[in-house]
C-alpha cells in the first residue's frame, strides 16, 4: 500500500477526476484526522487544499460528504488492492493471514487514514444514520470468499456461516485497530495481534 495520504488521491487519479476534488480528499483526511471530524470547518479543508471556500461546494455538499467520500474511494482502492494480492495466494489459510495482514498494516502505513476510519467516521450522524455502506458490505464479503472457498478445499468446517465469520473477524479487527489509535499507537502491538488473530480464528474455523 502507498504510503501516508496517497490512498485517495490514487484512486482519485484513477478514476480521472479533478486535481481539485483529489487534493479536498487528501485535505480532508488530514484535517479529520488532525482536528477531529466535529471540530473540523470546511474552510480549513479548502485552505489546506490549496482551494477558496467555494470551490468544495463544487465536488461536496458538507463535511459528511467529504467524510463519506474519503470512506468510498478510499475502501474501493483497499479491495482492490486486497483482491490483487489474495488472487496470489494457494489457499483459503494463507488468504486469511494476508487479510489480517493487509488490514493491521494499513493503520501503520496510513495513519491519518486508518483515525479517520476507526474514529471520525464514527462521529458522523449521517454516515451512521443515514448512508448505506455498501463498500463495507463489499469489504466484509472479501472476507466471507476465502472462508467459502476453504470450505469446498475441506481446510474449514462447512457448517461455519460465512455472515458470521465476516462480522466476527472484521469486528476483531476493528477494535484491536481503534484500540492502537487511542493507546498511543503502542510499537509492536499490531504485529503482535495479527499473529495472535490469525490462530485464534484459523484454530476455531479449521476442519478436523
Amino acid at each position: 500500500m502507498r504510503s501516508k495520504h496517497n490512498l485517495v488521491g490514487s484512486l482519485a487519479d484513477e478514476s480521472q477526476a479533478s486535481d481539485k476534488y483529489r487534493r479536498i480528499l487528501e485535505a480532508g483526511v488530514k484535517v479529520f484526522a488532525r482536528k477531529g471530524f466535529h471540530n473540523a470547518r470546511v474552510n480549513e479543508i479548502a485552505r489546506e487544499a490549496g482551494v477558496a471556500d467555494g470551490t468544495i461546494y463544487i465536488y461536496f455538499k458538507n463535511k459528511d460528504d467529504i467524510l463519506i467520500k474519503i470512506f468510498e474511494e478510499s475502501l474501493a482502492l483497499i479491495i482492490a488492492r486486497l483482491k490483487t494480492e489474495l488472487s496470489r495466494q494457494t489457499d483459503a489459510v494463507a488468504k486469511v493471514k494476508l487479510f489480517i495482514k493487509m488490514h493491521l498494516d494499513l493503520m501503520k502505513e496510513d495513519q491519518a487514514l486508518g483515525e479517520v476510519f476507526q474514529v471520525e467516521l464514527r462521529q458522523s450522524n449521517k454516515f451512521m444514520k443515514e448512508y448505506l455502506p455498501q463498500r463495507y458490505y463489499d469489504y466484509l464479503d472479501v472476507i466471507a470468499e476465502i472462508l467459502r472457498e476453504g470450505q469446498k478445499a475441506g481446510l474449514f468446517r462447512p457448517e461455519i456461516s460465512p455472515d458470521i465469520f465476516k462480522r466476527a473477524l472484521f469486528g476483531a479487527l476493528d477494535e484491536i485497530s481503534l484500540f492502537w489509535i487511542l493507546r498511543n499507537r503502542e510499537q509492536g502491538y499490531l504485529e503482535n495481534s495479527r499473529e495472535q488473530l490469525a490462530d485464534i480464528f484459523l484454530r476455531g474455523i479449521a476442519r478436523g
